[in-house]
C-alpha cells in the first residue's frame, strides 16, 4: 500500500490493529542523514518486547503489571525512492498473545 504522508500510514495501522484487537505503539525511527527526513517508521504492538526488571527502590508505590510479552507484531513504513510517499515495506501479522475480543475492546487505549 502507498500513503501520501507517514501520518496517513501509522493512522492506517492504528485503525487495522482496533479492528483486529490490540493497541500499538511507535517504536523507531530512521532518518536520513543528507536531509533528515524520516526513511523509515517501526509500528509496533503494543506487547512488543519484554520490560528490564525492575530495581528494587524504597519509594515505588504501587508496581506496575507486566503487559510485555515479546509480540512479533509490526509495521514497517519506508520513504519511495522518489520520496513523496510512504509504503509498507513490511508486514507481520502474528501475535503472541490473545486479542482483545469485540466485547471488552472498549479497555484498550
Amino acid at each position: 500500500m502507498k500513503f501520501d504522508t507517514l501520518q496517513q500510514g501509522i493512522s492506517f495501522y492504528e485503525n487495522y490493529a482496533r479492528v483486529s484487537g490490540f493497541d500499538t505503539r511507535l517504536y523507531s525511527t530512521k532518518k536520513r542523514k543528507s536531509d533528515g527526513k524520516i526513511s523509515l517508521k517501526y509500528c509496533v504492538c503494543n506487547k512488543e518486547g519484554f520490560r528490564e526488571t525492575p530495581r528494587l527502590q524504597s519509594n515505588c508505590k504501587k508496581k506496575r503489571p507486566i503487559n510485555r510479552m515479546g509480540c512479533n507484531a509490526r509495521i514497517t513504513l519506508k520513504l519511495t525512492n522518489d520520496h513523496d510517499n510512504y509504503i509498507i515495506f513490511s508486514f507481520h501479522e502474528g501475535h503472541t498473545h490473545p486479542l482483545t475480543t469485540p466485547n471488552s475492546s472498549h479497555h484498550t487505549k
